[in-house]
């Protein structure tokens, strides 16, 4: 049956400096100094991520989208 393929993107720990994703076997810190909208995001808001593509993430709730490599190399 054909349907939209979400791809696997799990949140894997939160703490007062950023949080962590796993994104089939590499996780990626998302650092709160370099990616400051997620701060004040709620825990549920953080956890509705969303992979549609390889290269894509998208937070619904906070209607952010960024791109992996984004986040592999922040200071691009």
């Amino acid at each position: 049956m054909p349907g939209t393929v979400i791809l696997d993107v799990e949140v894997t720990h939160i703490s007062a400096h950023g949080f962590w994703i796993l994104l089939g076997d590499e996780e990626l810190a998302i650092p709160y100094q370099q990616f400051p909208w997620f701060k004040k995001a709620t825990v549920e808001q953080i956890l509705a991520v969303e992979r549609p593509t390889p290269n894509h993430l998208f937070w619904p709730l906070l209607d952010v989208d960024l791109s992996v490599d984004s986040l592999r190399h922040p200071e691009a």
